[in-house]
């Protein structure tokens, strides 16, 4: 009986996901939506069978994608089935929202890395040189506007400045690929949430905000990370460019937490819900206060404020 279900899931499952992988290519105005909902159909059936048997319906929709589309979607279909998968084997196993959040991040991160390589080899398409293109165009369009309105010296400062934060851009490429799987397992999730406790009964549902608390290890990684980038100083090295990245990625992870700290404080203080949203608000746009926020967080995981306030009560 089991095993039956799990065929019967496994064949209705797999043709939602060509339904909407299909949608996605052919009525390019709702794929920016319907990429989001890629990875719903493997997350219900991992969510219901674990992920032995949610392999096999990937290997099932990576044959049919292929017969039905073209060889140019099959890195879509490994993104949304490893992230999928991971997201629905944490939501099986019972874990934490976030801990379900973080599985399926390293899910789209494997993903993406792949859809990278494959492009690159099997295509013959190097994304980083694409990007690079695309940023030397777009330098050239801007000085040409530029040189109209401007003297020589100030054309040469301008475009030195945009050719750095351009380099800049390029060198934090593995920052936006963890950036878009952060993203990309968060609205899947969420989506997923609402469509299992709709279809199954049950109850899942992101804690909120102020609950969230991200482990110790990251002020020690954050503070490596601030080192090596006094240490490795050079533009051109593998080192430095792994440093940038690290460093941007763990400054996130602080950020959050102060914003976070913030949400909870104001709950813990009775105080009125507006306060962080405009302080978060603010935050994004004044950099001194953004620094605030980032110092926060480190305080609040370094000497775990939370706890400190929440005995005082």
């Amino acid at each position: 009986m089991n095993q039956s279900k799990q065929l019967t899931d496994g064949a209705l499952l797999t043709a939602v996901f060509i339904g909407i992988l299909l949608v996605s290519m052919f009525i390019p105005i709702l794929a920016m939506v319907s990429i989001f909902l890629l990875p719903i159909p493997f997350i219900l059936y991992t969510s219901r069978h674990d992920w032995k048997p949610a392999l096999l319906m990937l290997t099932a929709a990576l044959l049919i994608t292929i017969l039905l589309t073209t060889i140019y979607t099959l890195p879509l279909t490994i993104v949304a089935g490893l992230g999928g998968i991971l997201i629905g084997s944490a939501i099986y196993r019972k874990l934490t929202a976030y801990e379900t959040w973080a599985r399926g991040t390293f899910g789209f991160i494997i993903g993406l890395l792949f859809a990278f390589v494959f492009t690159q080899f099997v295509f013959d398409v190097n994304i980083l040189q694409q990007f690079k293109q695309m940023t030397t165009e777009s330098m050239e369009m801007s000085s040409g506007v530029i040189e109209q309105f401007a003297t020589d010296e100030q054309t040469e400062e301008l475009k030195a400045t945009m050719e750095e934060t351009m380099n800049s851009l390029v060198d934090l490429f593995p920052f936006f690929l963890a950036a878009s799987a952060i993203l990309f397992a968060f609205v899947s999730q969420w989506v997923s949430y609402k469509v299992i406790n709709r279809l199954d009964r049950k109850n899942l549902h992101f804690p909120p905000f102020r609950d969230l608390r991200f482990p110790v290890a990251i002020i020690f990684v954050y503070v490596i990370a601030l080192l090596f980038a006094y240490i490795f100083t050079d533009p051109d090295s593998m080192l430095y460019m792994a440093t940038q990245n690290l460093l941007v990625i763990t400054q996130m992870l602080v950020t959050i937490q102060g914003f976070s700290f913030l949400f909870f404080y104001t709950h813990h203080k009775n105080m009125t819900k507006a306060f962080p949203i405009i302080c978060t608000i603010l935050a994004l746009f004044i950099p001194i206060l953004l620094f605030i926020v980032r110092f926060i967080g480190i305080i609040d995981l370094g000497f775990e404020l939370r706890d400190r306030l929440a005995k005082k009560k």
